[in-house]
Formats: C-alpha cells, sequence, structure tokens
C-alpha cells in the first residue's frame, strides 16, 4: 500500500479509537504508558477468557494483589482460588511463577525481557511491550489476524506474512494505541460473523468489504477433535463435609483439589463393585467441555468417615467438580 494511503488509514483508525473504544479497567492509563503489571495481568486473563468475566477477575486480583511483590509472596493456593472459575489453570500457575522471577529482578522493560517469563508467548510480550512503553513491536492476536487478513483479502495468511504486515503497518510513535485499536476492531466490528463493515473506519480500504468476501475470510482454520472422556466421580462426605485430593503440579487442572476421578472402562456398577462400594448413591450425570476434552463423568456419593474431609469452598476447585459436588446439594 502507498506510504499515503496506509497513513490516512492508520489516522482514520486511531481517531475511531480515541472516540469509540470501550471503557475497560485496564484501560484507565493512556496506552503506550500503563502499569507494566497492570497489563500483563489483563493480557494473561483475556488469552482465554471473555472481557465481560475478566473485568471482574482483575479488579479482585488487584485487590488481593496490589503490585508483582505481593502477588510472588502469595501461596499458590490462593492464586488458584482466585483463578477459580476462569479455566486454563496453567496460566495461574505462570503468573505466579512470573511473578516471583519479577520480584527479584523487577519487572520487564522490553519485549524480548517480558518474551522471557512464563507464560508470555510473543503477542502477550508485544501487547505488555507496547501498551505499557510504547515499544514499536506489532501484537498480532485472533482479532489483529481477522482485521489484516480482510484489508488484504488474503483468505489463508500465513504466520510470517501476519508478523510482517503488522510490523510494516505499525504506527509506531503511538505503538500501544494502534495495536490495540487494531484488536479493538476486530471484537467490537470485525467480527468473525456478521462483521458490522457500514460502521467500519476502514470499510474503503477493506478488499473483502469492496469485493465482498467478508464472509469467507479469513478462512476458517481446522479445529482439533474433541476427545470423549468417560469417568466415575466418587464424593466422600459427612454433612458439609467432602474429601478432596490435589491434582498433580502438571496437567489439565495441576494445584486444583478435586472428587476422585476414575476412568470408566466398563459400566459404573461394575466399577463400584470392584471397588468394594456397591451401595453407593448415583447422583447423576455431568458434562463439561476442557480443552478439546469432552467429559461425562457419572457421579456416585458414599457417606464417609475420613479424618481429612474438608469444606470445598475454602480450596480452588475447578468448574468440573463444581458441577460435580452440585449433585450433592438436596
Amino acid at each position: 500500500m502507498p506510504l499515503l494511503k496506509l497513513r490516512k488509514l492508520q489516522l482514520s483508525l486511531l481517531e475511531w479509537y480515541d472516540s469509540e473504544a470501550r471503557v475497560l479497567p485496564w484501560r484507565l492509563q493512556a496506552a503506550g504508558s500503563r502499569d507494566g503489571y497492570q497489563v500483563w495481568l489483563s493480557e494473561v486473563l483475556l488469552q482465554q477468557t471473555q472481557v465481560s468475566r475478566a473485568i471482574l477477575y482483575f479488579q479482585n486480583f488487584l485487590e488481593a494483589f496490589p503490585d508483582v511483590r505481593a502477588l510472588a509472596a502469595a501461596p499458590l493456593e490462593d492464586v488458584l482460588k482466585l483463578w477459580e472459575g476462569a479455566g486454563y489453570y496453567a496460566r495461574a500457575r505462570s503468573l505466579h511463577r512470573a511473578a516471583q522471577i519479577m520480584a527479584v529482578r523487577g519487572l520487564p522493560s522490553s519485549f524480548e525481557a517480558w518474551l522471557e517469563l512464563p507464560g508470555v508467548g510473543r503477542y502477550t510480550a508485544a501487547a505488555i511491550a507496547s501498551l505499557s512503553a510504547n515499544q514499536a513491536v506489532a501484537a498480532v492476536d485472533g482479532n489483529v489476524r481477522r482485521v489484516l487478513a480482510r484489508l488484504h483479502n488474503n483468505p489463508n495468511p500465513t504466520e510470517s506474512w501476519l508478523l510482517e504486515t503488522a510490523q510494516d503497518w505499525l504506527f509506531a510513535a503511538r505503538a500501544g494505541a494502534w495495536n490495540e485499536a487494531l484488536i479493538e476492531l476486530g471484537a467490537v466490528l470485525c467480527t468473525p460473523k456478521k462483521p458490522r463493515c457500514s460502521d467500519c473506519p476502514l470499510s474503503s480500504f477493506c478488499k473483502a468489504n469492496l469485493e465482498q468476501t467478508t464472509s469467507r475470510v479469513p478462512a476458517p482454520k481446522t479445529r482439533a477433535k474433541v476427545k470423549t472422556i468417560q469417568a466415575l466421580a466418587l464424593i466422600q462426605f459427612h454433612a458439609d463435609l467432602v474429601f478432596l485430593e490435589q491434582r498433580p503440579k502438571k496437567g489439565l487442572l495441576g494445584g486444583l483439589f478435586g472428587v476422585p476421578l476414575m476412568a470408566l472402562n466398563a459400566d459404573a456398577a461394575s466399577t463400584l463393585e470392584e471397588l468394594g462400594i456397591p451401595d453407593a448413591q448415583f447422583l447423576g450425570t455431568v458434562s463439561h467441555t476442557m480443552t478439546h476434552r469432552q467429559f461425562e463423568v457419572v457421579v456416585y456419593a458414599i457417606q464417609s468417615k475420613r479424618s481429612d474431609l474438608v469444606l470445598a469452598k475454602n480450596v480452588a476447585l475447578s468448574r468440573l467438580d463444581q458441577k460435580i459436588l452440585a449433585l450433592l446439594q438436596p
């Protein structure tokens, strides 16, 4: 694109962003000069959590851990408990590890330094560096991918093409604002379905809009096949107390507590017979999708006199375990 036309495109988008960007709690400071800790926290939350839900978690985290030292000093169990319900708990574990590193070294001052931290990939590092220090590095997420693909009418943009194009089009003087403007455009107007092209400040520059191919650009990505997991959950309880085991530190639900689960290779009755508890009470079934896995869990319960029963509300539980324990309520 000729330089003059590109500059008109950039100014059109920034003008729209300055007047129309959503007011969000992590945007209270100007893009390019924000608190690095808050930018980092918001970006980690937004990796896999919708904005409306991320707002609540962001506010709760800042109240509990107002700075990186407070987060680093907290027990991991407290961090996981506050993260409860946000999903993708590896983010919380990486957040805690990275905070401990930063408590010693200080917050990174560059894209390259952010990239060295646990749980921080290229996009996240670029977003933090540009939004906190206005470093001129392009941040490419799914929203930016869609916007750039449609502007160029490129149905199958490669990773290298996206990074090169985004960097070439970066408005360096306001790098943070430019990155956020592209992301905002993709989030609120240039959406995957039913994009609002008539409201878009870039509609006259957009080849997909001009050629009426927005519904096909970019082409859908191939999604991983969902694996179905059949399992049996056994709730051991007495009054309001239940037995919960802590998951291994590494893995899908690492560090969280939960109801013991076992693979259901035969029917539930045979499994319970093998366990020596054929009189366990059937409570119901739970379905839950998690990271390309579909859990189908049959839930049973037995009264227990074990000494290590706990109040479930006092520990960090996954949404799956919350669903399972909800069946125990009268």
